[in-house]
């Protein structure tokens, strides 16, 4: 905690101690106001504003405190100053010191509470920022809730305080003028509990929960009045509609015919979608034949004298087709027409909330559904570059067509896709230039981790040109060209071929989301809910086309969130979770990555202590000659809590479960440091950071204790 902290802390309990010790409370009792009551009156008449002013201050002292007393206050500040009066001082005397105490709430706690608790709250405060407003006038109209809970709680979370208070002001002034109008017959009142009736609560409560009443009642009404456009059919064929037949949609099917609805999936190209056709699988199958090339050039390492490979391109491209063909079948209509879900090829269009037509080499057909499940996905982005048109690129999509090794080769682009392509063409023989705008590659990663590839890369001879900005692509004398700007300099790299790698877009456009008015988000996705609804309550989008991260494991768990919602929604919905996400880039060494990492916690101000354990001293990495990499991971200070892990090096995307797991079920570095690993293996590496944690974390003052004890042990 900082001194600021500490010294704020110091004067809240020294005055909170100071309250109890000195018995101030005896003064805010109801027999002491009752006796003496004529003798305030009389002060008052004399001193109007110095009372007013003097009982202002000391409502708020009280409740900015969260000391006992605002009740008998209220009553006493009734009998003071009448039912007109007196309602304005309490009422604004109460939002005041409810916001103090809401603020020193926020200054001592909230840091210590988001340090313990962050992973957990994050759907709350999503749903606090969004709606925190209508929570807490709710809360104050209730007076069953105790307001000094209600202050110090909200301080812990994203509310604003401008918000808090305006809110409180307002959310308060019925109970207010309860109170206040009881006091005005102080004489008669013989406990505080007989103020508010049984009957009083609940009008109150009601009164606490028509906000949220309204709300959903105006949402649900703007909802029937978005579906009113639309002709609703008398009887529906279908129970679910599914657009998309990639990573997303194939789930979203899949749980809708597990659970025995009627679905039927649209795809208008290749079964699998982007993953199985030109992403995911392609480029694993490349990547492995890269490596063993890569493998053949470090024969000593090895112990051989010398190795050699030799290859066709056009054979290893043959044989990336090959993988995609065998895992084909596992995402194939046959294999989903099995499973009890009704595929169709061709093009599909909304047409209304409630109907889609597919047109295919047959005709045009309309299904009439409860549900659609948008699942369209994403496809390469290419930049406007001038030039480059007229030109051509490669995309992640295209490059698979190739069956000749570019000589030179540009890739445009350092996040994950560019990174691992790069060094696959490059592993192959081609003279690769990797062109990124940036200061630097896989500019999500921690510095050290970016670098670390980049180091790699031109161990490998690829040209890392950084903070490159693309402005043309041109051709001369029969020569590709491509100008770059760096440090207001003009830089010209000439290619044989150009790889557009800068990232991906939604598929937005062509299937009916501009006739029907479904919004888009900043980001070009498809705008949702926490429930992954769009505009229209039984339309629902997930995976690429809905972001807002775009990889196949976050599409197949979005997926499940959005078939339920729609087959079920009516009944029980559920929250899209993102506490825990992790991601990989396939690259030598390979990065893999969850929850925060060192340049993020210090971009969110988050607190955190950081453990590196290097794979150099790991005995299975020497083993493997596997050496290059490192185990990252941030906790909380002084706790084992996991904020987040990196793990750069062999098989790092197999390694960082052990992260996910720990971190999606609450498990520390203390039960991973319990757990057997086997050895040897590169497993190891996670538990010897969570040692390398233990030692920098070891109670000093105890084990000075534990020497002694050895040494008295001894004679």
């Amino acid at each position: 905690m900082s001194r600021r902290r500490l010294l704020v802390a110091a004067l809240v309990l020294g005055l909170i101690a100071a309250f109890f010790a000195l018995d101030l409370g005896q003064y805010l009792q109801l027999e002491y106001f009752k006796s003496q009551q004529s003798a305030i009156e009389e002060f008052r008449r004399a001193n109007p504003l110095a009372a007013a002013g003097i009982v202002f201050a000391i409502y708020v002292a009280v409740t900015g405190l969260s000391v006992p007393g605002a009740a008998v206050l209220s009553l006493a500040v009734g009998a003071i100053f009448g039912l007109l009066w007196g309602t304005l001082v309490v009422s604004f005397a109460s939002s005041i010191g409810a916001t103090l105490a809401f603020l020193s709430s926020r200054f001592l706690f909230r840091d210590l509470v988001r340090d313990r608790f962050g992973d957990r709250l994050r759907a709350i405060d999503a749903g606090l920022e969004k709606e925190g407003a209508f929570y807490l006038f709710a809360l104050r109209l209730v007076p069953a809730f105790p307001f000094v809970v209600v202050n110090l709680l909200m301080g812990l979370t994203p509310i604003r305080a401008r918000t808090f208070y305006w809110v409180s002001q307002i959310g308060m002034l019925p109970a207010t003028i309860v109170y206040v109008n009881a006091g005005t017959q102080l004489a008669t009142i013989q406990s505080i509990s007989g103020i508010l009736s049984p009957a009083l609560i609940g009008s109150l409560a009601l009164l606490g929960i028509f906000p949220l009443v309204a709300r959903y009642v105006i949402e649900s009404a703007k909802a029937r009045r978005r579906l009113a456009r639309w002709p609703k059919p008398a009887r529906f064929d279908r129970n679910l509609v599914v657009i998309g037949a990639g990573s997303a949609g194939l789930v979203s099917a899949y749980i809708a015919a597990a659970v025995k609805a009627k679905v039927t999936l649209i795809e208008k190209d290749k079964m699998g979608g982007d993953c199985l056709n030109t992403g995911c699988v392609p480029s694993k199958a490349l990547i492995k034949s890269a490596r063993l090339v890569a493998q053949a050039k470090r024969p000593r390492e090895f112990g051989f004298r010398a190795m050699q490979v030799d290859f066709d391109f056009a054979d290893v491209m043959e044989r990336v087709q090959r993988v995609v063909r065998t895992v084909e079948p596992h995402d194939s209509a046959e294999r989903y027409t099995e499973l009890g879900v009704e595929c169709l090829q061709g093009e599909a269009k909304i047409t209304s909330p409630w109907t889609v037509e597919v047109k295919s080499e047959t005709g045009r057909r309309v299904l009439t559904t409860r549900a659609i499940v948008i699942a369209a996905g994403a496809q390469p982005f290419v930049p406007p570059i001038p030039g480059l048109a007229e030109i051509g690129c490669l995309t992640s999509d295209t490059v698979w067509n190739l069956r000749a090794l570019p000589p030179r080769l540009i890739v445009l682009g350092g996040g994950p896709i560019g990174c691992e392509l790069a060094q696959c063409f490059a592993r192959f023989g081609s003279r690769v230039t990797q062109v990124e705008m940036l200061p630097r590659i896989l500019i999500r990663e921690d510095p050290e981790i970016s670098e670390m590839v980049a180091r790699q890369f031109r161990e490998e001879r690829i040209d890392v040109r950084t903070d490159h900005k693309a402005v043309r692509v041109l051709r001369e004398g029969g020569e590709k060209l491509l100008l770059c700007e760096n440090d207001g300099s003009e830089v010209r790299i000439p290619f044989d071929e150009l790889l557009c790698a800068v990232g991906r877009v939604a598929n937005t456009e062509g299937y009916g989301l501009e006739e029907l008015g479904i919004e888009l988000s900043r980001a070009r996705t498809v705008s949702t809910n926490e429930y992954l609804q769009t505009l229209y309550p039984n339309i629902y989008a997930c995976g690429d086309v809905a972001g807002p991260y775009q990889f196949t494991h976050t599409a197949s768990h979005q997926a499940w969130y959005a078939a339920v919602n729609a087959l079920f929604g009516g009944v029980k919905r559920f929250r899209a979770d993102y506490s825990v996400i992790p991601w990989a880039t396939f690259t030598d060494p390979e990065v893999a990555r969850v929850g925060l990492n060192e340049t993020e916690a210090r971009e969110k101000n988050v607190a955190y202590d950081v453990t590196n354990y290097r794979l150099e001293d790991l005995d299975r990495a020497i083993a493997d000659g596997e050496t290059t990499g490192v185990v990252k991971v941030l906790t909380v200070p002084g706790k084992d809590r996991i904020l987040g892990a990196t793990i750069a090096g062999e098989h790092a995307a197999d390694l960082i479960v052990e992260f996910i797991t720990a971190m999606k079920h609450g498990i520390g570095f203390n039960k991973i440091l319990g757990t057997i690993h086997i050895y040897p293996t590169l497993a190891e590496g996670n538990k010897y950071a969570a040692g390398s944690w233990k030692r920098a974390h070891a109670p000093q003052g105890l084990l000075k204790w534990a020497e002694k004890f050895h040494a008295w042990r001894r004679g």
